[in-house]
């Protein structure tokens, strides 16, 4: 008896540009007894390659702390993940510009910005991505996904962290989850003469158009066995939520799940009035915010996308929280930025709270925010580390790909560049047993040497920054 297998990148095709991956199945790897083997499970495996941003960094001495800090979070993913303590962008200083701006820059480029618009060279993910993939991705995936919830509008590195080899972005920011739905998978154009678009949308689901692909995959004539067929049913129900929780619209369709309110957050000019900052609750905030990393998790998951950044609160973001934060079954703060301050404007912003840091201090502001911080990126580190995120090689896709998380200083006080730019807050994912995992290490080390050396472990022949400047190889972040 024979085992029938399907490519890893099987989707469904339909009209109006709509491709929907598969999650993976059992059919999808080729079997040992088949003669396939380790070698041909990892061959499976897709190169990948994302960073992953947050705004306002964590100070040097709270990075110290490890797991009994802010680092609390990040605790459960600590086996796939190394923390790296002690890199340094100094060099990225640009004279005149403080730490938001070079640092935010500096982030995944380990370069000094190029004016406003630029960053001064490519970022990690597209270097991956221009050597692994030299002749493009994979017909009908999104070369590059970037997307996040940010409010901090000048200067595009403060918020975007994917950038071509010239230094321009590598794709347009995406910072609606229905945005990211739709530039994830495809979008089904109205009839002519409606006049409610967005009614129309809802009552024809993305799904509507691949109906037939559907039906064979689990009909009487499917190459997948009962479990698998289970499972695309229960896919194509998930992506149907995040429709209905994108759009955020009750009632149109029928057995539609229940969707939250309209989202309250500002975009565009308005999530940035000259940089006073907004007012903004902790439960608008990270619930948006985490519909859009689910989004973004579905799109890795389904192999619709292999590259990108994602950002959650932009390089000095400006904005007064307000909220009860509460984790893992117990209450660590109430936000009240404004209040706490007891000023107005951007000097009532969490902000501040970083430029009146003093390690002599309790800090109780600042701790609270980076806490809050690292829990929503563990938030979506988790999400590639379920059973919706195993790859063929039986590894989840936390383990196989790198992910880099980092920000843009590891001391928020202006008074001293050398400090602003070094020991900035770094991690990464194992990347397929590339790097030692299971670890908080003292790098000391420049940025440029550290993702230099993660260059070379994922097999890319180019390296950034100067091209006569000698290269420092870290290696005890190798496995």
């Amino acid at each position: 008896m024979t085992s029938r297998a399907i490519s890893r990148r099987t989707v469904l095709k339909g009209l109006g540009g709509v491709t929907i991956g598969l999650p993976f199945l059992e059919e999808m790897l080729v079997t040992r007894a088949l003669g396939a083997g380790k070698a041909a499970e990892q061959a499976a495996v897709p190169v990948r390659a994302f960073n992953v941003f947050f705004g306002l960094g964590i100070p040097s001495p709270l990075q110290k702390e490890g797991f009994d800090g802010v680092l609390e979070p990040l605790k459960p993913l600590g086996d796939k993940l190394l923390i790296m303590r002690g890199v340094d962008h100094v060099r990225c200083d640009e004279k005149g510009i403080n730490a938001h701006y070079d640092g935010a820059s500096a982030a995944f480029t380990a370069e000094p910005p190029q004016g406003e618009a630029k960053a001064g060279g490519p970022s990690i993910d597209q270097m991956i991505r221009h050597a692994h993939y030299p002749d493009g991705l994979p017909r009908g995936m999104v070369p590059t996904l970037v997307a996040g919830t940010y409010f901090r509008r000048s200067r595009l590195s403060r918020y975007i962290h994917s950038f071509n080899p010239d230094g321009t972005v590598a794709a347009t920011m995406q910072e609606k989850p229905r945005a990211v739905f739709e530039r994830v998978f495809g979008t089904v154009a109205a009839e002519s003469d409606s006049t409610d678009v967005r009614r129309q949308r809802l009552r024809r689901s993305v799904l509507d158009t691949v109906l037939d692909q559907y039906k064979f995959y689990t009909g009487p004539h499917s190459p997948l066995g009962a479990t698998s067929k289970a499972r695309v049913n229960e896919h194509l129900e998930r992506i149907r939520e995040f429709e209905q929780r994108a759009f955020a619209v009750k009632g149109l369709v029928d057995s539609a799940p229940a969707a939250p309110v309209e989202s309250k957050l500002l975009h565009g000019g308005a999530a940035d009035p000259g940089g006073e900052g907004i007012d903004i609750t902790l439960e608008a905030l990270t619930a948006e915010w985490r519909l859009l990393a689910e989004l973004y998790a579905l799109a890795i998951q389904t192999d619709r996308t292999r590259f990108g950044s994602i950002t959650f609160l932009a390089a000095g973001e400006r904005i007064r929280l307000k909220g009860k934060y509460e984790y893992d079954g117990r209450k660590v703060f109430d936000f009240d930025d404004a209040g706490q301050r007891k000023k107005s404007g951007s000097n009532a912003c969490s902000h501040e709270w970083w430029h009146d840091f003093n390690e002599k201090k309790k800090n109780e502001q600042l701790r609270a925010h980076a806490h809050m911080k690292m829990r929503e990126i563990a938030y979506f580190l988790s999400l590639l580390d379920g059973k919706d995120a195993v790859d063929a090689n039986g590894k989840t896709i936390l383990d196989n790909a790198l992910l880099t998380i980092s920000t843009e200083s590891g001391d928020g006080r202006h008074n001293d560049i050398k400090r602003e730019l070094s020991g900035v807050f770094h991690a990464i994912s194992g990347a397929g047993g590339r790097f030692k995992t299971g670890q908080i290490a003292d790098v000391n080390a420049e940025g440029l040497d550290v993702y230099n050396t993660m260059l070379a472990a994922m097999d890319v022949p180019g390296r950034l920054g100067p091209e006569k400047r000698k290269m420092a190889a870290v290696d005890a972040i190798r496995a």
